[in-house]
């Protein structure tokens, strides 16, 4: 007993020299700042789900078709599954393996092997037939977490699964919200340029009834209807710009153009600009999935460094065999038929010239690499906050002014045009005055477009639907629970 106990912990003090320890390195979170640089004074806002056009029916629809027949969510889907399957191969690993076989096996050989002839009476069946059938079993005790450690690491890959596709589903939703509030912009600013198109023919037609009547130059009718052609070449441009935004909604969502217009060609109110909420910078670490899924790829590393640092220790395994044996086929199933072994194996590592230290050593650059991908993933994220916070200010800044010049030029040309009526300024004037109108509400317009864009822009950066408790509509991947 002594002798074995003495073989035992020689085995151990020698596994344990093959390769040093993991090396301890330093993964503390990083410091994050106490509040966002550009974030809005008000100490409250609107609802993070607010920031999207939840209420325009062409968004509800085009989500509603992108979550179920995107082509990037089905990726994300797969690559659950794979990283699902990991976690059951592992999981499995960690249990007994247990195995059959039956077999039938001809024997002959020669009487002249034993090296004269048989003694008298005895005799040797040279042609002979064997029957055999046999239950193995063999389990890894797994003394020090080798495959335990790979098993947690099979989990953390799936939860970084998970994060990942609620990213992609949160990437999903901020695109085609982005495409449908073009899509609005594109229609106010073709209302905006309509209106000055009616403007410029209007001069022009007056220019026309002056001309006619010898009190006008003709030179006048033709600076109106340049006026005129410059309002319907941008109107023409806006065609191109339509035609992108439904090839990228087409592949967004999986449907073919015509599907995506008709659901574009839904009517919708005013969108309003709500307020931005107030969130801390700490808010990411448990919001944003790609944060998220940075985390659980790290634990993945640091369990895949425990797994390859266990195997500087042995290996004991248990094995086990029950079968039968015979010579007749008859006699299989007689007791005297049954035959088994039992025992165990240990396997120790004396001398593998550095193969499990470096194991360990990338194992260790991998948690490294998987930290500073963390690390990137954090500042990444703050980034995209605060450049979205200042982006809301400036856009709602540059709303205000173009509102307040549509207004102004507005209110100049209709002045300019009634002293023109009246016959106190010349045509000139009204044409200038005109030029600085048009485009005004375009301007307008596409101001507010960039508003709401950049609402958009916040609502993905703070983490948009958690995949922790999602909100409506839920997600089309299945949920990361451990098996």
């Amino acid at each position: 007993m002594n002798a074995r106990l003495l073989v035992l912990a020689s085995a151990l003090a020698l596994g344990a020299c093959v390769a040093g320890p993991a090396p301890e390195m330093d993964t503390s979170l990083p410091a994050l700042p106490e509040r966002f640089a550009f974030a809005p004074d008000a100490a409250t806002g609107e609802s993070l789900a607010a920031l999207l056009p939840s209420e325009d029916p062409a968004f509800r629809g085009l989500t509603a078709l992108a979550l179920t027949n995107a082509p990037t969510l089905a990726e994300a889907v797969a690559r659950i599954e794979i990283a699902r399957a990991g976690v059951a191969r592992t999981g499995a690993e960690r249990l007994p393996s247990i195995g059959g076989d039956a077999s039938v096996t001809g024997v002959r050989s020669n009487p002249d092997q034993f090296g004269g002839p048989l003694p008298p009476g005895a005799a040797v069946d040279s042609e002979r037939l064997r029957y055999g059938a046999n239950v193995t079993a063999s389990w890894d005790m797994d003394l020090f977490g080798r495959l335990r450690a790979r098993e947690q690491a099979a989990q953390a890959r799936l939860d970084a699964a998970g994060f990942a596709a609620a990213a992609v589903r949160n990437a999903l939703l901020a695109e085609i919200a982005a495409a449908t509030i073009d899509w609005r912009t594109l229609a106010a600013r073709q209302t905006a340029l309509e209106q000055d198109l009616a403007a410029a023919e209007e001069l022009m037609r007056l220019a026309g009834v002056r001309e006619r009547a010898g009190i006008a130059p003709g030179f006048d009718r033709v600076r109106a209807e340049g006026a005129a052609a410059a309002s319907r070449s941008r109107i023409a441009a806006l065609a191109s710009e339509r035609a992108r935004i439904v090839g990228r909604l087409v592949a967004l969502t999986g449907q073919p153009g015509q599907r995506v217009v008709e659901v574009l060609a839904s009517s919708a109110a005013e969108p309003g600009e709500p307020a931005p909420p107030v969130a801390l910078p700490s808010r990411l670490l448990i919001n944003r999935p790609d944060v998220l899924a940075a985390a659980a790829t790290l634990a993945a590393e640091d369990a895949e460094l425990a797994a390859a640092a266990a195997r500087r220790f042995p290996q004991l395994t248990l094995s086990a065999t029950l079968g039968l044996l015979s010579f007749d086929l008859g006699d299989l199933f007689d007791e005297d038929a049954v035959v088994g072994s039992a025992g165990g194996s240990l396997l120790a590592p004396l001398l593998d010239f550095g193969r499990i230290q470096a194991d360990i050593d990338a194992a260790a650059a991998g948690k490294r690499l998987a930290f500073a991908s963390y690390r990137d993933a954090v500042f990444t994220a703050l980034g995209d906050a605060e450049a979205a916070y200042g982006l809301i200010a400036a856009a709602d800044r540059e709303l205000a002014a173009a509102q307040q010049e549509r207004v102004s030029v507005d209110r100049a040309a209709r002045l300019a045009e009634t002293r023109f009526r009246a016959g106190l300024s010349d045509f000139l004037t009204v044409l200038e005055a005109r030029r600085t109108a048009d485009a005004s509400g375009e301007r307008a317009a596409a101001a507010q477009g960039r508003a709401l864009r950049a609402r958009v822009l916040l609502w993905q950066a703070l983490g948009g639907t958690s995949p922790v408790a999602a909100e409506e509509p839920q997600p089309a991947f299945p949920r990361t629970e451990a098996r």
